[in-house]
């Protein structure tokens, strides 16, 4: 019932990952200017608050959910190569992604409770563990060296 619907499913799986990747690359640099401009309870530190919380539950939760769910889907309808090393590639880095993506989390309600014990270093490094593993899923997918 679902093959006839394959490519609305791909189109919104592509929509999702574009809407979840823009989240993970903006939370950190949120973070980096948070950890390094805004003071605790501060009207900026409140400010930033906002906009972390925001992203995540209204942009970057619901994203990953559409994108695991349409992905899901699509593995189901047989666009998993189970032989391929390209396939499992991938499902390793998204599984790495979702877990970047819990760590964002965490570290958003840490800034909550004031708690943020991180530099803005830090936050930078981190802003290219999304890059690095988008690289490897689309390179994996598109490119498929292995």
């Amino acid at each position: 019932m679902l093959a006839a619907y394959y490519d609305w499913i791909k189109a919104i799986h592509i929509m999702a990952v574009i809407a979840w990747m823009a989240g993970l690359f903006y939370l950190p640099r949120l973070f980096v200017y948070h950890a390094e401009r805004a003071s605790v309870g501060s009207e900026l530190d409140q400010t930033f608050q906002v906009m972390e919380e925001k992203l995540l539950r209204v942009i970057m939760n619901p994203a990953m959910i559409v994108a695991w769910v349409a992905g899901l889907t699509l593995i189901g309808l047989g666009a998993f190569d189970w032989g391929a090393i390209w396939s499992w590639v991938k499902i390793i880095c998204v599984i790495l992604m979702t877990g970047a993506h819990h760590w964002m989390s965490v570290r958003r309600k840490e800034f909550a409770a004031g708690q943020n014990t991180r530099s803005g270093r830090t936050y930078r490094l981190f802003n290219e563990v999304p890059t690095v593993l988008m690289l490897f899923i689309v390179i994996a997918v598109v490119v498929r060296p292995f």
